[in-house]
């Protein structure tokens, strides 16, 4: 029963961090990345659950919370080159995953680095005291050049190519232990190493904070809630009911249809028991795609809200497993490859993405309105106008 709870504290976790991403960016990225780094070691330390099925799960997960992140962006940046620039280094990093999914090369996941994590971060922690409007063109092209180049090639090396484990490599080569040693078996090994290794981490602690004392005085307090950081920012105008919905031939549902397809077929190729082909993943997300916007379309033409976001997550889910049900009905029919729980449980989780997809985008192009730029914008009506700022 404890193995259940704690696996349950732990998955649960993974799936509801995630979801604070928009409201507070930096911290609950961070805390998903950390979640993501010690759920194995804690079932492996505290229960005894078969880990067998898992690894699966644990990829399919990650991709989950940073395809949470890349709606974010559309939600809290208002700076074009940085939106564009996440923009590219998500999709190229869904490419690559969905391509060694399918071949099983893993020198893809080191060409396809994951880039985007990493600059969301520094982005997300340049926002939080200071405006990015400093860092201009250059300096967000130096930023993801830097965080490719120097962090992110080598991590993916040393992870895919040399498949190598960190905590091993260090029990074992630094400290001259086994793998399955403790710590303090370790540091009690090498007792020389373990005190240069604690001057080094002085060492780089004090840099840090010197290098702290010499940025730039902040635009506002330092503040994580990205409601905060946007007020700053004047990117805070809203949509009134029935603006901003769009067309089902629009740009968004191609961007939908082709987001949520690599993310099914990653999920498809991770999960145990799952074999669904690129066609038949295409169809099935294009249906639920072009239905939700077909609903949202009619909404907005009547000038219809949601109470919440909750509501629509609700409504569409109903909807859309319900067409999922169907769809694996016919596949089943012919012969058996469709596995019904797991496209149930991806009817839920496309439905999570597409309500925050539509949302995010939504404000978007009524904030882009709103400063100016409104070709991004694609109003319902030719009269609608977006609400001031505020």
């Amino acid at each position: 029963m404890s193995d259940g709870l704690i696996f349950l504290l732990v998955v649960g976790a993974r799936f509801l961090v995630p979801l604070l991403i928009p409201r507070f960016p930096l911290p609950a990225i961070l805390a998903a990345l950390v979640i993501d780094a010690a759920d194995q070691t804690i079932f492996q330390q505290y229960t005894e659950l078969d880990l067998e099925n898992y690894q699966g799960y644990d990829k399919a997960l990650d991709v989950y919370y940073l395809t949470i992140a890349y709606v974010a962006t559309m939600k809290n940046w208002a700076n074009p080159i940085a939106f564009t620039a996440a923009r590219f280094l998500w999709y190229y990093r869904l490419v690559g995953v969905t391509a060694f999914e399918l071949t099983d090369q893993r020198w893809m996941l080191l060409v396809f680095a994951n880039t985007f994590e990493y600059f969301f971060i520094f982005y997300e922690g340049v926002r939080s005291r200071w405006n990015p409007a400093r860092l201009g063109h250059r300096g967000v092209i130096a930023a993801v050049a830097a965080i490719w180049i120097g962090i992110k090639l080598p991590q993916e090396w040393w992870i895919h190519i040399a498949q190598l484990d960190f905590t091993d490599f260090v029990k074992e080569d630094v400290f001259g232990v086994m793998s399955t040693s403790t710590w303090g078996e370790g540091f009690g090994n090498r007792p020389l190493v373990t005190t240069l290794l604690l001057l080094g981490a002085v060492a780089l602690a004090t840099a840090a904070w010197v290098g702290a004392r010499r940025l730039p005085d902040g635009d506002w307090s330092f503040s994580l809630d990205s409601t905060t950081v946007n007020r700053h920012l004047g990117w805070t105008a809203v949509p009134r009911p029935g603006e901003w919905a769009e067309p089902i031939r629009g740009a968004a549902t191609v961007e939908k249809i082709a987001l949520l397809t690599l993310v099914t077929v990653i999920f498809s190729q991770m999960l145990p028991s799952t074999e669904v082909g690129a066609l038949e993943t295409v169809v099935a997300v294009s249906i639920l795609v072009v239905a939700d916007a077909a609903i949202a379309m009619w909404r907005a033409e009547r000038e219809l809200e949601w109470t919440s976001t909750f509501a629509r997550f609700g409504a569409l889910s109903i909807v859309n497993v319900s067409l999922l049900a169907g769809y694996a009905a016919l596949a089943t029919r012919d012969d058996g490859r469709f596995n019904t729980a797991a496209g149930l449980f991806f009817a839920v989780l496309l439905t999570l993405i597409v309500v925050l997809f539509d949302r995010y985008r939504r404000l978007r192009s009524a904030r882009l309105f709103a400063v100016g730029d409104p070709d991004d914008a694609n109003p319902v009506t030719a009269m609608a106008r977006p609400s001031s700022p505020g």
